[in-house]
């Protein structure tokens, strides 16, 4: 695939508008309901498969099929990480007002470190042909480990990564609105919400080190591994929203989940030098087991509605008050003006 230095700088362009459209958006603190959040995830998934139709309609059905797989892929793998979030904002009982901020600058730099992981990826596959064998061998180690977990649930209190931030960062013991950095007594200060937002890109790092070796699976074009991954994961805080409160109706979903890296780790151990498996059925295939999984969740779940996970009867922090807020100091010291030399040392009349 040919894609000219201008298509890459149109379609970050494109990405880092929406960013801004989505930033512009929720700029005031508010909770976000399951209309509104249904109505952005709708115009994140069009947006997403608008592209892929463009892939399709300018570079050819193989490509098309190449993208929407891995697009299949990374959206479905990414249901398990808004899972992840839940448990995270559950356990710090982050008010819902003050999410969005949190999941907008964690997808932000999810883009930044994935972007990372592909170009890694892809000259480790131009340049060793072998490690197609680790990719493969790994995803089947993961699916078959998933299957094995799938009733294990992540731990914020047991994270290293928690247990290092508090160590050597001081944090205030209160959420002071959207912000991340406060100044109190002249001290810069985290607050509770950093450490939340540390956590997202933590998880997300882990994710994507299962997700990438898996969308390679399905095509090795740089281009469209990142595309499908940038509208995949653009769309993940309006999915937070819509499915927080769905958690306990997926119970299938992480066994299908599973099935997915088992079957891309079988056909990236066969394209090496045995049979390439064509698209159009790995396509069918992911489809089949990702609908199939959610399917029989609902079904074994039918007549339960929306609940939100619990937060812990004596929140771990607290939300400060207004009087707090107005008492910060600014972010930046303010230097004080130099005193002239001579105004310094001229007597007082």
């Amino acid at each position: 695939m040919d894609v000219s230095l201008w298509l890459w700088l149109a379609v970050l362009g494109l990405i880092c508008g929406m960013l801004a459209v989505d930033l512009f958006a929720h700029r005031r603190a508010h909770v976000i309901g399951v209309r509104e959040a249904a109505a952005w995830s709708a115009v994140w998934v069009a947006i997403g498969v608008a592209f892929g139709a463009w892939v399709w309609w300018a570079h050819g059905a193989g490509l098309g099929q190449q993208y929407f797989a891995g697009y299949l892929i990374e959206k479905s793998l990414a249901v398990d990480n808004v899972f992840v979030w839940a448990i995270i904002f559950a356990f710090f009982a982050v008010p819902r007002e003050y999410q969005h901020r949190v999941l907008f600058f964690g997808v932000l730099g999810a883009l930044v470190f994935r972007g990372l992981f592909i170009a890694g990826g892809s000259v480790l596959i131009a340049s060793f042909g072998w490690v197609l064998y680790l990719f493969a061998a790994f995803l089947l180690w993961t699916g078959v480990r998933m299957i094995r977990q799938r009733n294990e649930h992540l731990d914020p209190e047991q994270s290293r990564v928690l247990r290092l931030f508090r160590r050597y960062v001081p944090m205030t013991d209160a959420f002071y609105g959207q912000r991340f950095l406060v100044r109190r007594g002249g001290v810069l200060m985290a607050t509770p919400l950093l450490a939340v937002l540390v956590l997202v890109e933590v998880t997300d790092v882990v994710f994507a080190v299962d997700s990438i070796p898996a969308i390679f699976a399905v095509t090795d074009e740089p281009f469209l591994v990142f595309t499908a991954n940038a509208f995949a994961i653009l769309g993940l805080r309006a999915m937070y929203f819509l499915l927080a409160d769905l958690i306990h109706r997926f119970v299938y979903l992480k066994v299908g989940l599973a099935l997915v890296l088992v079957w891309v780790g079988i056909k990236m151990l066969l394209k090496v030098d045995v049979f390439y498996i064509p698209t159009t059925i790995s396509l069918a295939v992911i489809t089949v087991l990702i609908g199939g999984s959610i399917a029989l969740s609902l079904r074994a779940t039918r007549g339960q509605g929306r609940s939100a996970l619990e937060t812990p009867a004596e929140p771990p922090f607290r939300v400060a008050t207004e009087e707090e807020i107005a008492e910060l100091e600014p972010l930046r010291r303010r230097r004080s003006a130099p005193v002239p030399e001579e105004a310094a040392v001229r007597p007082p009349r």
